[in-house]
Order: structure tokens, then sequence, then C-alpha cells
């Protein structure tokens, strides 16, 4: 008898209970076979309350299985459809609560560990010339580093299984959304080279480069690692290659309504033409992506416009439009004091994201703007 081609292999990782009586677990698909080229893994709706990744997910899930059944995949490919299952069990009162935990006020992107300068002192003697020699002992350091954290609440036990899941790919997508936007990319500016294909594979509106966002969100946990362990050996005078083997890309799939069948499989296609561009889906040749819709700009870059004192909110451009310094945005109106506050751009560029709530508090964010003016210190994330 022939021998079969393995189809999707299903694990599922216990995470640490809670409480008497409650225990949940996190599933990862793995697709192709663990060491016969590059890995990639793809994880959706860490901040539980943004959906379209699940869906792109679904679809991503159902092409993967045909394309491993043919043949057709070279490496592996770790699919974690939904990566918060603590986020998605947060219902209160009707809302979906999956930005933060509950019981510790942290959200889910954020905290997780950055190791390069607790590993180089023990790294610094075995790193050499050779560069994939150096990129497995420095996989193996951080996988056994990860694997001695302990996982003390379940919240820990999630970010720690996610991050043995993944730091050791060659490519990480983590698929967002914000509240209503257009499509957006984050990534580590070393990093853009190798993230722009997928970037306009995608049709992002928006890219963004930083090499320490702030806050420690799990893609710059994945890659940070590489070109920090590139500094502190430059600093030291030592001579080792250190590639950077981790792109790493947090995805922005739009807003959060955006969830719909006809998005979700133009959005895991165009992964799919990525992937196929990394050689790693070998189904037939990728297509050439479409042009950049806009430049990659400096995350201290991205521009916030606060509403400067409560009212109804109007918006007066769609997310993904290019503003002018001065152009309006938005408006806020007081009707009871007929108080009417137009906001804009300062620095002028891309609308990328618009808060998808119409009464806006004093001092609430309502409109984010890409600019190419890196103005921001400090932590470059909202909370």
């Amino acid at each position: 008898m022939a021998k079969q081609t393995p189809i999707m292999k299903r694990i599922e990782h216990p995470l640490c209970s809670p409480s008497l009586g409650a225990a949940r677990q996190l599933t990862s698909l793995h697709f192709g076979q663990a060491g016969s080229g590059d890995k990639v893994y793809i994880q959706a709706s860490l901040h539980a309350d943004e959906l379209p990744g699940m869906l792109v997910a679904w679809h991503l899930k159902a092409a993967l299985k045909q394309l491993e059944a043919a043949g057709h995949l070279r490496g592996e490919i770790v699919l974690v459809p939904q990566a918060n299952p603590i986020g998605h069990d947060q219902t209160l009162l009707g809302q979906q609560l999956g930005r933060f935990e509950l019981a510790s006020g942290e959200n889910f992107n954020r905290y997780y560990p950055q190791l390069a300068q607790t590993l180089y002192p023990g790294l610094k003697p075995l790193l050499g010339h050779d560069a994939a020699r150096n990129t497995r002992l420095i996989r193996d350091a951080l996988l056994a580093a990860i694997e001695q954290t302990p996982g003390r609440t379940e919240l820990h036990s999630l970010r720690q299984r996610l991050m043995l899941l993944a730091v050791d790919a060659d490519i990480v997508l983590d698929l967002h959304c914000d509240y209503d936007a257009a499509l957006h990319v984050y990534t580590g500016t070393p990093l853009w080279e190798q993230c722009e294909p997928l970037a306009r594979y995608l049709g992002s509106s928006a890219q963004f480069l930083s090499t320490d966002a702030g806050g420690d969100p799990f893609d710059e946990a994945c890659c940070r690692i590489w070109w920090e362990l590139q500094a502190l050996a430059e600093q030291d005078g030592l001579d080792a290659a250190i590639e950077l083997a981790c792109l790493s890309v947090t995805v922005e799939l739009r807003g959060q309504g955006d969830v719909n069948h006809a998005l979700a499989r133009q959005d895991a296609e165009a992964i799919l033409n990525f992937l196929r561009h990394r050689g790693l889906v070998t189904d037939r040749a990728a297509s050439e992506p479409p042009a950049l819709k806009h430049p990659a700009t400096p995350l201290a870059g991205s521009e916030n416009l606060y509403a400067p004192h409560a009212g109804v909110v109007v918006f007066l451009v769609a997310p993904g439009s290019r503003v002018e310094i001065g152009q309006p945005v938005a408006e806020v109106i007081d009707p009871v004091n007929d108080r009417v506050s137009v906001l804009a751009s300062q620095y002028g560029g891309v609308v990328y994201a618009l808060e998808n709530r119409h009464y806006a508090s004093t001092g609430m964010w309502v409109a984010k703007v890409a600019t190419a003016t890196a103005f921001k210190t400090g932590s470059l994330l909202s909370a």
C-alpha cells in the first residue's frame, strides 16, 4: 500500500488551571514536515475581540490541508487559529472583553520575554563564523530559556506556550485588527526588506517600523533578539555571524467589523502568495505583488488625534485616506454647548485607524495618522 501523505497534525496544549474545576487548552495545527525547510508560525486573535484573523486562519487551514495532501508544502507551517482561549471566555454583560486579562488587567499582547541580555553571556563563547550553526545555537538557547520560565498563572502559561511554538520560526505572522482601520502592518526596522513583499501582497496601507516599540509585544519577542545579539557581539568586538533569522510581523486586518468571507479569502491568498514567494508553498510560482500603497514610516511617527472635549464624533475621511497637513479628519460636536472642534493632522500622512465609537470622552483618541516624522519617544504602542 502506498504511503499516505500526512494531513494536519493537531496538538492540544493544556494551560495552567486558574481555579478548581476550570481548565483551558491552546490548539496548534501543524502542516508539512518539521526540519524539511523553513518554519512558519501564524496565530490569530491574541486580542480575543479582534476576530478577522480567526476567519482568515480558517480559510488558511482549508487551503493548507489541500496543499499538504498534494505535496506542495516545503518546511513546516504551524497555525494557531485561536491564540487566546482565556480572552474568548471573558464576556461581561454581553460584551467581549478580549484585550486585557480580567484577573490581572494585563494586555494579552504585552510582557513577552526579551532574552538577548540574559542569553548572550552563555552564547558568546559558542558563536562563530557559521551563521546557520549560530542560528541553531540561539534557537536552542531560546527554547530552553522559555521552557524553564515558570508558568505561575494561566496567562503566564499561555504566553509561554505561544512562545515555544513560535520562537524558532523563520516567519511569524501575528494576525490582529484595529477598531475601524485600513489594513496595516508592524515589523522591525531591520526586517523591512524581508517584510515588504508581504505588505505588497496584502495591499497594506501603512507599514510601521521600530526596533523597540515598548511593552514587549509578542512579535518583538520573536525577532528583536536577533538584532540585539548582533549589537551585543559588535559592542564586544566579537566576530560572529548572526543573521536576522526571524521575520516577525503583526498584521492588522482592517477593523473589528471586517469579518466576511470575501476579505478573509483575499487575505489568506495574500499570505499564501507570500509563502510561495518565500518558497514554502510550491503549487505554482508566486504572482508579482502589487506596488506598495504607501512607503514604510517610523512607528514613532504615528500621530494620534485626541478629542479636546466630550461630544459626538463625525469622521470626515475613511481609513486608508491620505491627508495633508491641517486637513480635517474628524469633528467632535458638543450639542449641549454648541462646541465644534475640528481634528487635523499636524504632519500629514495616511489615516490608518479610526475609533469605532461615535461618542468621545475628553482626551480619547479619535483617529491615527501614519506620518513620516518620528516625533514620539518612550512606549510607542497604545495600552
